[in-house]
């Protein structure tokens, strides 16, 4: 999931801020479909889904010591993150049930959530995000359980879009 996330088309050609808030939206996003689509295994996928939680925070808290954050910084961090991804769920949950402009929306308040993003790149993003959640729907239970997963590459926007842009403090 983090070497997808990693693709660097999502950031070359689709805008996603190559900073390490643009990575950890990008794992969100893909964490999110993974375990969208374990939730239809209950009560089977309920222990899978538990242990990749679990996982992605030890990764993400061993990335933190990494990069430097104290020790007593890192646990604060973490719930931090914790947060955020709990609340990216809802959100785009939320999206693939609506439209594709709220899809769109809730794509730029939180994947593009530093940057003003092109509308072909949010487009592009959205539709990335339908069709992936609808691979997953269809791919095999087993494979999903045995924590098998798989993305297609990223749909590149429109060649005209704009390069994204950081938002100024006034616009967020």
């Amino acid at each position: 999931m983090v070497a997808h996330a990693r693709n660097p088309a999502f950031f070359s050609g689709c805008g996603v801020p190559d900073t390490v808030d643009g990575r950890f939206e990008l794992i969100c996003l893909h964490a999110f479909l993974y375990l969208r689509r374990l939730k239809r295994e209950r009560p089977r996928g309920e222990a899978t889904a538990q242990r990749f939680v679990d996982l992605m925070f030890a990764d993400m808290d061993r990335s933190l010591r990494e990069m430097g954050t104290g020790d007593l910084s890192v646990g604060k961090q973490v719930k931090l993150m914790a947060q955020a991804f709990y609340g990216r769920i809802n959100a785009y949950e939320q999206g693939l049930r609506g439209s594709d402009s709220v899809l769109a929306d809730v794509l730029g308040r939180n994947l593009y959530g530093t940057v003003s993003a092109a509308a072909p790149r949010l487009a592009a993003m959205s539709a990335y995000l339908r069709r992936e959640a609808a691979r997953l729907d269809d791919r095999p239970a087993d494979e999903l359980l045995a924590g098998r997963v798989d993305f297609g590459a990223p749909i590149e926007p429109v060649a005209d879009a704009a390069p994204a842009r950081p938002l100024t403090e006034d616009a967020r």
